[in-house]
């Protein structure tokens, strides 16, 4: 015969006045257990009964655990949802696997509630042992579950001490995890609170730096540590400021990437990964703190920076270009490597004249000026092509690029101006073309515009973001060709990806390899 509710309640009543001598009846405890097998109203009440009285009857756990498990796979959601809010009173002892293993199957059926909360160390310690031990589904959902309700939980619930757990358990998880785990992870500590301060964020960009192997030596033809060193310098990006600086990912850009740029790969064909990293550079050297390599390391970005900045073409007799073609001014990659050594050069300043002899001088000046009167004519041609154009007229493709474009060589006319006075100056400031365009900004911005004849071949261009995406961005890339968008996307991180090894970071986890995108 099935139990009542008056059933229920009577015997919740016996364990309730019990107090110290609850063990002593079990008959009531299985009596509320059975209430598992009643109607609704029934259920409802095993769902909140069980659990509170859970802890006295060790004999009869396995047995409360599934009958709480039976309530959380009910047709009724509001039965369901009373069961599941309940579970985390389950996870103690010897109990607390198995808890965690059911918490992260419920993940994978999405039938865990938005009001649920995991309320405590022990529960966490549980969804943190099946993403390290979990089947791939299991540790995947696990993570993306943590990731996204780690920040709604109440500050009650989330303590330094909690938060200073998930921290030390998310640094071992990241001993081995893909691409996209590794961005949902740092989502999970770089929200923490406790991790706010400056020697917070100074611990998250040294773990960061640990993922991204800046100890070893960068192979540019293997496209697993090119993608790694560009995702993690990602992450790292947001977290340095004037007080966490930037100095070893830049040495390492400077001293590994730089030498490197022209044979560096990517496992996504479309992706200028050059350009990529070259605009990292950029955005990180503002907050590159003390060098011991600078004089080095300007001399690295300045022997790029000329590879980049051609000579004039050589004048024949009658005035004319001897060679067939005027040299490709590549005005993107540019304003990176001369942001970045304007940036670096604050710190030397005497590096143009003391570092570099006369006759290289002259040629560094030679360059700039021919690089600075091609950017004279295509900034006047963009003025006029952008002149009267606002609102929406500027939100079209083509206008957007020629924004940009306005942009680039502005940023880069006003770097070659401070090179320009003597003693070279490095007072100027300017924002890189590709951040977020101020509301002023897009104003003065609408009153000039170029022709689409004087705009070249597109390739990528992006907008940062907490979670790497593949924003299509396009390059300004004069003078030669029409203007084309060639649409490029970030390295995928989804699994199934190109495969690791390494047995640590970003690499195959084990002999199970999880198909590491890097």
């Amino acid at each position: 015969m099935a139990v009542t509710v008056e059933e229920l309640y009577r015997n919740y009543g016996i364990l309730a006045d019990a107090k110290e001598d609850l063990s002593s009846h079990k008959d009531a405890y299985q009596v509320i257990l059975d209430g598992v097998k009643g109607g609704p109203k029934e259920k409802r009440l095993a769902a909140q009964f069980i659990p509170k009285f859970f802890s006295s009857f060790p004999d009869l756990s396995d047995a409360a655990i599934n009958a709480q498990l039976d309530l959380c796979e009910d047709e009724d959601v509001s039965i369901r949802r009373q069961a599941i809010k309940e579970l985390p009173r389950f996870a103690a002892g010897e109990n607390l696997p198995r808890v965690a293993d059911i918490l992260t199957q419920l993940l994978q059926t999405g039938r865990i509630s938005k009001t649920f909360y995991i309320i405590s160390v022990c529960t966490l310690g549980g969804l943190f042992s099946q993403i390290l031990q979990g089947e791939d589904i299991v540790r995947e959902r696990a993570i993306k579950f943590l990731s996204t309700k780690l920040k709604t939980m109440p500050e009650d619930v989330l303590t330094k001490e909690v938060e200073e757990y998930i921290f030390t358990e998310t640094k071992k998880v990241l001993e081995d995890v893909t691409g996209e785990e590794f961005v949902l992870l740092m989502r999970i500590v770089s929200g923490l609170k406790a991790l706010q301060t400056v020697s917070g964020r100074q611990q998250l960009v040294e773990l960061v730096a640990e993922q991204a192997f800046l100890e070893q030596v960068l192979n540019p033809a293997d496209t697993d540590a090119v993608d790694r060193l560009q995702q993690c310098t990602r992450q790292a990006l947001p977290l340095f400021s004037k007080n966490v600086h930037s100095t070893r990912f830049v040495t390492y850009f400077c001293e590994h990437v730089l030498p490197n740029l022209s044979t560096l790969t990517s496992p996504v064909a479309e992706l200028d990964v050059q350009l990529e990293l070259l605009k990292l550079l950029a955005e990180m050297s503002p907050f590159c703190g003390d060098m011991e390599k600078l004089e080095a390391n300007l001399m690295m970005l300045f022997e790029k920076l000329l590879e980049f900045m051609p000579l004039p073409p050589e004048e024949g007799e009658n005035g004319e270009n001897t060679g067939n073609e005027e040299p490709k001014l590549q005005f993107s990659y540019v304003e990176c490597l001369l942001f970045s050594f304007h940036q670096l050069g604050k710190k030397l300043p005497d590096f143009l004249i003391d570092k570099i002899n006369t006759e290289r001088l002259k040629d560094f000046k030679i360059r700039l000026q021919y690089f600075a009167r091609g950017l004279q004519v295509y900034i006047r041609q963009l003025r006029v092509a952008l002149q009267g154009k606002t609102g929406d007229t500027l939100k079209t493709d083509e206008n957007k690029l020629k924004v940009v474009a306005l942009k680039i060589t502005n940023n880069i006319n006003v770097l070659i101006k401070d090179l320009f006075h003597n003693p070279p100056s490095y007072k100027s400031t300017v924002t890189l073309s590709w951040k977020p365009v101020q509301k002023t900004e897009a104003a003065a911005l609408g009153q000039k515009r170029q022709s689409e004849e004087d705009i070249g071949a597109g390739t990528t261009m992006k907008k940062l973001s907490p979670l790497p995406r593949r924003d299509a961005r396009q390059i300004y890339n004069p003078p030669s060709g029409k203007y084309s968008g060639t649409i490029g996307n970030f390295p995928h991180e989804q699994r199934g990806g190109f495969r690791g090894g390494r047995g640590r970071g970003f690499g195959g986890r084990g002999n199970r390899s999880r198909g590491r995108i890097f």
